[in-house]
């Protein structure tokens, strides 16, 4: 029934009462003239319900609806999350609705800016928006914070959780500050590029796996596949604090030269990658394969496009089997979607 028709069926009521049916008349009757005004207007046939009679006369009901409007607001509290079996940085930060890079600037005390460190039992403080979450430091203001973290000062003064006193611009150290929308550089740890002619990194630094360079080999065919028998992940994507991709590979699957190439790192790394390969195109591509369960190559060796490096696992800083595979071209990070052919 639309608002005229209901602000009509009040009035014609109204006009009822005040006026006085006359005393015998027909309730029923009275109902069905009433009825004849509304459908003029609405120009809808309908019928009223029969209505309850309370002895010899005819009473009307209202029928009470309780509906309560509650605002949406969205949390402001910092929530804690378990990390558990098959959990990833990108996987977390998506059921959160935030942003990868802001579940590690959380939680750099644990994970050091690499998504790759997270394992399973760690605790992760995830905030409610994306930006900053800061332990202050003795000698920081709000004005300094949010001028180093490109904030907004008033976002950061009117976000109430955090609980300002906005006539003391000093604050005090150990205060825990969400900065909405602001952001800071990472700080990242990686395996650097090793060329095929040049002498290797340091194996007490990088890990066991890294070669002594100055080999000759194989070169790229300039076109890659993929370095898995699945072509979809399994965990991170590729975004500023995640330079690779985790394709799903279960515990033991193949691993395989995305082009052919020189193996210029082959065994364990630090870093939280575990038993890792790069391989090194000639072309100034090289791939990595990393959280193997085993390495099949040799420092040196040259490969084919497609040929076998080792297995897949959970090595390193893993909470599931899957692959992890970076590309690098002329020393910088390439999205491997950019080569890699459509799934």
């Amino acid at each position: 029934m639309c608002a005229l028709t209901l602000v009509l069926l009040a009035m014609y009521l109204g006009w009822r009462r005040f006026y006085r049916v006359t005393p015998g008349t027909d309730s029923n009757l009275v109902i069905a003239q009433a009825a004849e005004v509304l459908q003029v207007v609405d120009q809808t046939p309908y019928s009223l319900p029969e209505l309850p009679r309370d002895g010899n006369r005819q009473s009307v009901y209202r029928e009470v609806l309780v509906h309560t409007t509650k605002p949406d607001r969205p949390s402001q509290e910092v929530q804690n999350y378990v990390v558990a079996q098959g959990d990833s940085v990108f996987e977390i930060a998506s059921k959160f609705n935030i942003k990868p890079e802001t579940l590690l600037w959380a939680n750099y005390d644990l994970l050091n800016d690499n998504p790759d460190t997270i394992s399973i039992g760690m605790e992760l403080k995830v905030p409610p928006v994306d930006g900053v979450y800061y332990q202050t430091k003795d000698g920081d203001t709000i004005q300094g914070v949010a001028a180093r973290f490109e904030a907004k000062l008033e976002d950061i003064l009117n976000w109430s959780a955090n609980q300002l006193d906005l006539t003391e611009p000093i604050l005090q150290p150990e205060t825990w500050l969400m900065l909405p929308g602001g952001h800071r550089e990472f700080r990242q740890w990686i395996i650097p590029v090793i060329p095929r002619g040049q002498a290797g990194v340091s194996k007490s630094v990088y890990g066991g796996g890294a070669c002594e360079g100055g080999y000759d080999g194989a070169f790229g065919t300039g076109g890659f596949i993929w370095p898995a028998g699945n072509h979809y992940l399994s965990g991170n994507d590729y975004w500023a604090g995640h330079l690779g991709i985790d394709i799903a590979a279960g515990e033991g699957a193949g691993v395989y030269a995305a082009d052919s190439g020189v193996v210029v790192f082959a065994g364990w790394a630090t870093g939280g990658y575990g038993y890792t390969v790069i391989v090194d195109h000639g072309n100034g591509y090289q791939t990595l394969y990393a959280h193997m369960s085993q390495v099949s190559v040799s420092c040196g060796r040259s490969v084919g496009q497609g040929g076998n490096l080792g297995s897949s696992g959970s090595t390193g800083n893993s909470t599931g089997a899957h692959l992890h595979f970076e590309v690098r071209f002329n020393g910088g990070f390439v999205n491997p979607w950019y080569i890699l052919p459509a799934p």
